[in-house]
């Protein structure tokens, strides 16, 4: 597999997993725009569009994680030169970053409840040269979610996605 491009840091997010799983606002608004509304007296189809304009602005202006990591491309909002890499190695650095300050929960028992950050690297190492997305999710002793990616750019899954920012390292 063939790939050759540069990185996007994405995040922190860190918030409670209620607001994580509610998708509407996770997901990019349809290309074709809002669905089409017939009969504008019908409250139904009023409320479906109301939703939709609101999901669609929730994931245009928030920072919560997208459903699919390549969606993050299309948060310009959000890009950084100071989270754009050309070189792995700073990529690599800025997950050990996120992750040392953000660390997961430890189980009461011992028990291990996460891969290890060296088992993390090991493959963010293998598979992000090869335009494979990494996302690192886990529960923090807070009990909310810590939620970063580094995102392949140009995307391997949505090659239409303009960079948000071009790399100037």
């Amino acid at each position: 597999m063939s790939w050759s491009g540069h990185w996007h840091g994405c995040g922190p997010w860190i918030g409670p997993s209620k607001v994580y799983g509610q998708e509407g606002g996770r997901r990019p608004p349809h290309p074709n725009g809002a669905p089409s509304v017939l009969d504008l007296e019908n409250k139904q189809q009023v409320d479906l569009l109301n939703r939709y304009r609101e999901a669609a602005s929730e994931f245009q202006n928030g920072d919560v994680p997208p459903t699919m990591t390549g969606y993050w491309l299309m948060k310009k909002q959000l890009a950084s030169g100071e989270r754009t890499w050309s070189d792995l190695g700073a990529a690599l650095a800025w997950l050990t970053k996120v992750y040392e300050a953000n660390p997961p929960f430890e189980r009461a028992d011992g028990l291990k409840a996460y891969s290890s950050l060296e088992e993390k690297l090991e493959y963010a190492e293998d598979v992000l040269p090869r335009g494979v997305d990494v996302s690192w999710v886990h529960y923090l002793a807070s009990e909310n979610l810590a939620s970063f990616s580094v995102v392949c750019c140009p995307n391997r899954f949505h090659p239409d996605i303009p960079c948000p920012f071009n790399p100037t390292v």
